[in-house]
C-alpha cells in the first residue's frame, strides 16, 4: 500500500465531507494504493456516524473513536500501530492542510529518500498576535534546543516512513515534537517541505494560547528525555553526590575550625551559631533527596509497565 493518511480530529462534522471528496480525488489522480485513518477524538457532534458513513460506502476508509477526548499525541499513536502505508501523511481535519501537498510529501520520501518531511505553512492566515508571533518564538526556542532545524513545528501536515511510526513512542501532548522524538530514535534524513495554509473555513480551533505555554514545557521534558530519560540517575545522582560532598566538606571545616579554635584556648563559638553550618546541612539533605530521586527514577523505569493511554469505544474496516 503507498499512503496512509492519518487524521485526527475533534468535533469537526462540517468539514469532513468535503476533506473526504478532496482526499479521494487526489488518491484516484495520482493511482496510489491507500486508506484513510479518521481517529474521532470524543467528538461529541455527528463526525464519528459521519466516519461510519464514508466506510460503508468506501472500504479504504477505517475509522476508531476513542471513549473521550484524550488529546491529539494519543490519536496519531492510535493511528500509527494501524498504519499500514509505505508512506503515512497526518493532517487536520479542519481544512487548513490541503491535500494537494500529500503527492509532494510522497515524492520526498520515496523517491529524495528522506525518513521524515515537515510542512512548513510560510505564509499563515491566523491573528498575528495570538498565533503567529508566538510561533515564531516557539520554532526558534525548539530548534535551539533540539537541534532539529524545521521552521514550523506545529504543522499538522508530516509525512513519515512506516518504520518511522512504528518505532517512535507519542505520548503526552509530544505530537509538536515528532520530528524530535524520530531524531533521536536515529532517523536523521528530516526535511522540510514549504505547504500551501488556508484560512479555517469551518468553526473554530480547538487550541488556545495555552498550547504555547505547554509547547515550551514539553520542549524541556523532550530535552530531558532525549538525554536522561533512560537513565535519570546520571542527571539526579551527579547533582545530588556534587551537593553531598560540598555540604559535607564545608560542614566538615566547621568542625575542625572549631576544634582549632578550642585547643589553641581561643575564643569560639556554638556550631549552631554559625550559618555557615545551616547552609551546610541543607545543601547534604538536598543532594541526598537528588540522589534518592535519581534512585527511584531508575527503579521505575524498570518496573514500569505499559499502560493504555487512551480507550478505544469503536473501530470500523480494521
Amino acid at each position: 500500500m503507498n499512503l496512509s493518511i492519518l487524521i485526527p480530529l475533534l468535533n469537526e462534522e462540517e468539514s469532513l465531507q468535503e476533506l473526504y471528496t478532496w482526499i479521494i480525488k487526489v488518491m484516484q489522480s495520482n493511482n496510489y494504493s491507500y486508506e484513510i485513518i479518521f481517529v474521532d477524538d470524543g467528538s461529541t457532534d455527528d463526525s464519528w456516524a459521519i466516519i461510519e458513513n464514508f466506510s460503508t460506502e468506501n472500504p479504504n476508509v477505517k475509522g476508531i473513536r476513542f471513549m473521550k477526548n484524550f488529546g491529539k499525541s494519543q490519536a496519531l499513536h492510535a493511528g500509527f500501530a494501524k498504519a499500514k502505508g509505505d508512506v503515512i501523511v497526518t493532517m487536520d481535519a479542519d481544512l487548513q492542510d490541503s491535500p494537494d501537498e500529500i503527492p509532494g510529501l510522497y515524492e520526498m520520501i520515496t523517491a529524495e529518500k528522506f525518513d521524515l518531511v515537515s510542512g512548513w505553512k510560510k505564509k499563515r492566515y491566523d491573528s498575528v498576535v495570538a498565533k503567529n508571533l508566538p510561533s515564531k518564538l516557539f520554532n526558534w526556542a525548539a530548534r535551539k534546543t533540539s537541534g532539529v532545524e524545521l521552521n514550523d513545528f506545529n504543522c499538522g501536515l508530516k509525512a513519515y516512513k512506516n518504520t518511522v511510526v512504528k518505532n517512535i513512542e507519542v505520548s503526552g501532548e509530544m505530537h509538536r515534537y515528532i520530528p524530535v522524538l524520530a531524531k533521536n530514535a536515529g532517523f536523521n534524513k528530516i526535511g522540510e517541505k514549504v505547504v500551501q495554509h488556508q484560512a479555517r473555513k469551518y468553526g473554530e480551533t480547538k487550541f488556545g494560547m495555552e498550547r504555547f505555554i505547554n509547547g515550551f514545557l514539553d520542549l524541556i521534558t523532550i530535552w530531558f528525555l532525549s538525554r536522561f530519560g533512560k537513565r535519570p540517575m546520571h542527571l539526579f545522582g551527579a547533582l545530588g553526590s556534587v551537593m553531598f560532598i560540598i555540604g559535607f566538606f564545608l560542614a566538615g571545616y566547621i568542625g575542625i575550625s572549631k576544634l582549632y579554635h578550642m585547643y589553641n584556648g581561643m575564643r569560639y563559638s556554638l556550631v549552631t551559631n554559625n550559618p555557615w553550618f545551616f547552609i551546610a546541612l541543607t545543601t547534604m539533605i538536598l543532594g541526598t533527596q537528588l540522589f534518592l530521586a535519581g534512585f527511584l527514577g531508575e527503579i521505575i523505569l524498570r518496573t514500569k509497565s505499559n499502560e493504555g493511554r487512551y480507550k478505544v469505544a469503536r473501530e470500523v474496516n480494521f
